[in-house]
């Protein structure tokens, strides 16, 4: 028996960040470069980019800035900011979801049909 869940942020019906924009963006950030980001989550350079747009239009933020002198990606405070928060959004809901695994294997026992 398992607990599943995924959270993501939306504004308006539309996605604004979740695990895949989390990813995409700590790639840029290893990477410098959305097209070796891209490669590196092996999705394609457009959709990375769509992604990325996506969530920058609908925050109303820029996520990234682009180096004026070699071109690199760097992200923006704001978009560390996000992705710390986020983070830690998640490690506070395993945390809780771990509680309640252990609670309801005591209720239901190893056994517990579904």
């Amino acid at each position: 028996m398992e607990i599943k869940y995924k959270i993501w942020i939306e504004k308006d019906g539309k996605v604004v960040f979740g695990k895949g924009r989390d990813n995409i963006l700590k790639a840029i950030d290893e990477q410098r470069s959305l097209n070796a980001a891209a490669k590196k989550l092996e999705m394609s350079y457009r959709a990375a980019w769509g992604r990325l747009k996506a969530s920058e239009e609908r925050m109303g933020m820029k996520l990234v800035e682009i180096g004026t002198h070699d071109k690199s990606m760097q992200l923006t405070a704001q978009a560390r900011s996000i992705i710390d928060r986020f983070e830690q959004l998640e490690k506070d809901v395993e945390r809780l979801l771990h509680e309640a695994d252990r609670d309801f294997q005591k209720l239901i026992g190893p056994n517990g049909k579904d």
